[in-house]
């Protein structure tokens, strides 16, 4: 080879390496670029999604407006199974990674869930009602053998009734802490969802979790909310009420009548419920809880005044200005004669006290008469 070939040998060498170098630079540039384009990707906001379904390297994610689109995903990278839920990326919805949380409920972003500790002595002036939630609810929890001997089947819930503030929930929480059972407080208001079947999810959910956390009393106020009298025609709302509520029934009938669930339905509107939450096999032991008597309004003043410091009064006296008040109001007299005294700073409760509050109630509870209904 001559020295002229070995130079233009050499020439191309060196513009090869420079020709390779360059390359090189800009591969280097676009996976740089290509890597903060997939880091912004698995960046926030990201969006949780619920599993249906999974296939080998493919899954059925539902996003929260209720559609539901077959994404593709790293199955060796991550193991997802029908119900887990996943963080995607808003714009092609890659499942970026699964959400650890528990995600399980949906409906415990609706729900208390609490331990009562509330005890019959302190319900006061409701008997007859303290009986019969006894006998349906925390008997068949606590000796269901009973049952199995006689040859009978109790309620599976009962449907609490009448006027607000008369202690329907206090016999609930009075209840699940005799029977030491979670309660599972919920509005039926809450049941109603924006979405298509979201409804009639939370209420499926709201039972599993019941099943999970048993014995437990799930306690539904407001029932009228979802379980109103069905119309045949309606707007799109009032149908996906129809679909909670059918989902409602559904529920109610998949439970045995011994199982550890007792369901508890609260109302102030029973005449507008419909018949087929209160037929017989559902909620068919109806309670009603009225404002309470005389003797009722002694009981009750006597709990909420038992721990305050207070000269020598007239229970019977005070007990018959109170007449025709439910047992919240007779509790918010308590309170405010607390305050009467602590305004003149002093360390007693005096009978006049206790008068003026009763005079306060009465008036706001007219004002709020008056503003409700003209």
């Amino acid at each position: 080879m001559s020295s002229g070939d070995y130079e233009k040998e050499m020439y191309s060498y060196v513009m090869n390496i420079n020709q390779l170098e360059s390359e090189n630079r800009i591969l280097k540039d676009t996976v740089t670029q290509l890597n903060t384009e997939l880091d912004g990707l698995k960046t926030t906001p990201l969006m949780v999604c619920e599993v249906k379904d999974v296939f080998d390297k493919e899954a059925i994610i539902k996003v929260p407006n209720g559609n539901a689109f077959l994404v593709k995903y790293n199955g060796e990278a991550e193991r997802l199974v029908p119900g887990d839920h996943v963080f995607v990326e808003q714009r092609n919805l890659n499942i970026v990674k699964k959400h650890s949380g528990n995600t399980q409920f949906d409906v415990e972003k609706f729900v208390i869930i609490e331990k009562p500790d509330l005890t019959w002595q302190d319900i006061g002036g409701l008997k007859d009602q303290i009986r019969e939630i006894k006998e349906v609810i925390e008997l068949p929890l606590k000796k269901p053998k009973l049952f199995k001997k006689i040859g009978i089947q109790p309620p599976k819930g009962v449907l609490l009734h009448g006027e607000p503030g008369t202690g329907k929930t206090l016999l609930a929480k009075a209840v699940a802490a005799s029977t030491n059972s979670t309660f599972i407080e919920i509005v039926g208001s809450e049941l109603v969802q924006k979405f298509i079947g979201e409804g009639a999810k939370l209420v499926k959910d709201l039972f599993q979790m019941a099943r999970d956390k048993a014995p437990s009393i799930v306690f539904i106020d407001e029932l009228d909310a979802i379980a109103s009298q069905r119309i045949e025609v309606g707007t799109s709302g009032e149908r996906e009420v129809q679909r909670t509520f059918m989902q409602l029934l559904a529920e109610i009938d998949g439970f045995e009548n011994l199982d550890e669930v007792k369901i508890i339905g609260c109302t102030n509107r029973k005449d507008i419920l419909d018949t087929a939450v209160i037929r017989p096999g559902r909620l068919d032991r109806l309670i009603e809880v009225p404002l309470p008597d005389k003797q009722g309004i002694k009981e009750i003043f006597k709990v909420h005044c038992k721990d305050m410091n207070s000269e020598k009064i007239s229970v019977e006296k005070l007990s018959s200005l109170m007449e025709g008040m439910s047992g919240a109001q007779i509790k918010s007299v308590c309170t405010e004669a607390g305050y009467f005294a602590i305004r003149e700073k002093r360390g007693t409760v005096k009978e006049e006290d206790f008068m003026k509050a009763v005079a306060k109630v009465s008036i706001i509870e007219e004002e709020l008469d008056s503003k409700m209904f003209g």
